[in-house]
């Protein structure tokens, strides 16, 4: 009666508890009530398990044909990117290492707590170097001026010429960078080809191809000089007015290739004019003049030694420089015609050719050469000291009689006998100019001193000692030697003391 009466109350209240809770919660209910059922039943707890586990695998396979050959889900992409995120995330980290964790890492592993912020802070300062250095060369001006295609080969050429050392594949992008200069119709005479080129002869010279850096700098001297000739010639024709423009036509549009840079050139410098034939002439010149110098080197360099081509170029270059510069103070600079070379450009010139002919023992033609290039080098210079010192050994070692005073003495003119000078006054000039060498090495002093005024001061006490010891004073050409050894011996500049140590020897 008592149990009758319970079974109308509770079973509207398992109805309502079932309806409000899961399908999960609801199976484990059913399977409880289930075995409350067996149990009234007569039936033991291991036989009702039985029977509960013989229904669940009977549902199981109630499902469609085949369920085990189905293949799993594939996850989503999205939940496989936030993974990768969660997983490359640092929060983790930085929550383990703020506050009480960090002091309780340290107090638990102190030596590997250490080791993890050096190597953190390392990764870190790398990740910055190498984005810094991305952007700071690859994107920076020296390639954005070019068209993307052109950016892309010099990118690689440089990239094999420096940090991947391979000068096969080297070469195949600079060539292929001036192809597509060539291609996209850039000016060959441009600052931006020339500069290829240029860059392409300097890195031959940097691996030892000196024949090749040679013929890529010949053949753009004979290029350069070919335009000075035709500009010449339409000039003496008359085909070239005096704002340095062609008679009769306009100023041609730029080249496909060219008209984004030079839009983009014209927004960044408004105020600036375009190039016109006359200031194109003084910048191909200077360029030539420079270029020229730089084949009078590598024509004297130990590896190609050729004396008489080095020669060559660098009269060129003086030569061309003089004119120059006597053109504009007879005719006047011209519309756009811009500046010519600056006072240590020329005095450049100057001194190539002076160590020229002093290579060759011609002192009496290098002497003029390194005077007028003191007098345009910068009085607070350390190359001025070396520039002295040039001049002073010069001096010293001239001929009392040179070869072209020679001839004119034997042809019977005795009029430059009297105003020849003598040895004496070559020595007390050339001992003037390696105390003024001496005394503007020590001078220069701040940001301009730099280890050339040390090593031109160690030279001068040097050339110093060579004078005394020609003119015969041999104690003060010793004090001069041995102060020069010190110096040398001090500064670690091993040239200076071989020659100190030999003009010793040949004293004693």
């Amino acid at each position: 009666m008592l149990s009758a009466s319970r079974t109308p109350i509770i079973a509207p209240a398992r109805r309502c508890f079932f309806h409000a809770r899961s399908s999960h919660q609801k199976r484990i209910v059913e399977s409880t009530s289930l075995g409350i059922q067996l149990q009234r039943a007569g039936i033991c707890p291991s036989e009702a398990a039985l029977i509960r586990s013989f229904q669940q695998r009977r549902h199981q396979s109630s499902s469609p044909n085949k369920p085990n050959s189905q293949p799993p889900p594939v996850p989503d992409a999205k939940l496989l990117l936030r993974a990768l995120r969660q997983s490359l995330s640092l929060r983790p980290l930085v929550s383990a290492l703020r506050g009480q964790s960090l002091g309780s890492l340290y107090r638990q592993s102190p030596e590997e707590l250490v080791i993890a912020i050096i190597l953190l802070c390392g990764v870190a300062g790398i990740s910055v170097y190498v984005i810094y250095a991305y952007f700071n060369y690859f994107q920076s001006k020296q390639f954005t001026r070019f068209p993307p295609p052109i950016a892309k080969s010099l990118r690689r050429a440089l990239y094999y010429s420096n940090y991947s050392p391979d000068p096969p594949l080297a070469l195949k992008y600079y060539k292929r960078a001036l192809e597509q200069c060539s291609q996209l119709g850039l000016d060959p005479f441009s600052d931006e080809v020339m500069g290829i080129k240029i860059q392409l002869a300097a890195w031959l010279e940097k691996i030892g191809s000196y024949k090749n850096s040679i013929d890529v700098l010949e053949s753009l001297v004979r290029d350069c000089k070919r335009w000075l000739e035709v500009l010449d010639k339409s000039v003496q024709d008359g085909l070239v007015d005096s704002s340095g423009k062609l008679v009769g036509s306009a100023s041609p549009p730029p080249p496909a290739a060219q008209e984004t840079a030079q839009e983009d050139t014209e927004k960044k410098e408004p105020d600036t004019k375009p190039e016109n034939l006359w200031g194109k002439r003084t910048r191909i010149l200077g360029k030539l003049v420079g270029i020229s110098v730089k084949l009078g080197e590598l024509y004297s360099d130990e590896h190609v030694l050729q004396g008489d081509s080095a020669g060559q170029h660098l009269v060129w270059a003086v030569e061309t420089v003089l004119k120059e510069l006597q053109r504009r103070q007879s005719e006047g600079v011209k519309e756009g015609e811009g500046d010519w070379m600056t006072p240590e450009q020329i005095g450049g010139a100057l001194e190539a050719l002076g160590n020229h002919y002093e290579s060759k023992s011609q002192h009496y033609l290098a002497a003029p050469l390194f005077l007028q290039a003191v007098s345009l080098s910068p009085q607070n210079s350390c190359h001025t000291a070396v520039l002295m010192n040039n001049l002073a050994i010069s001096l010293a070692q001239q001929p009392v009689q040179t070869p072209t005073e020679t001839d004119q003495t034997t042809q019977g003119s005795a009029s430059n006998v009297t105003t020849r000078p003598t040895r004496s006054t070559l020595l007390a000039s050339a001992r003037a100019w390696a105390l003024k060498a001496q005394e503007m090495a020590q001078k220069v002093q701040g940001e301009d001193r730099t280890e050339e005024c040390d090593e031109a001061c160690a030279v001068a006490l040097c050339n110093l000692g060579d004078i005394a010891a020609m003119a015969g004073d041999a104690e003060e050409a010793r004090r001069r030697f041995e102060e020069s050894l010190s110096l040398s011996k001090r500064i670690a500049f091993d040239p200076g003391v071989a020659q100190a140590q030999d003009g010793l020897r040949r004293l004693s």
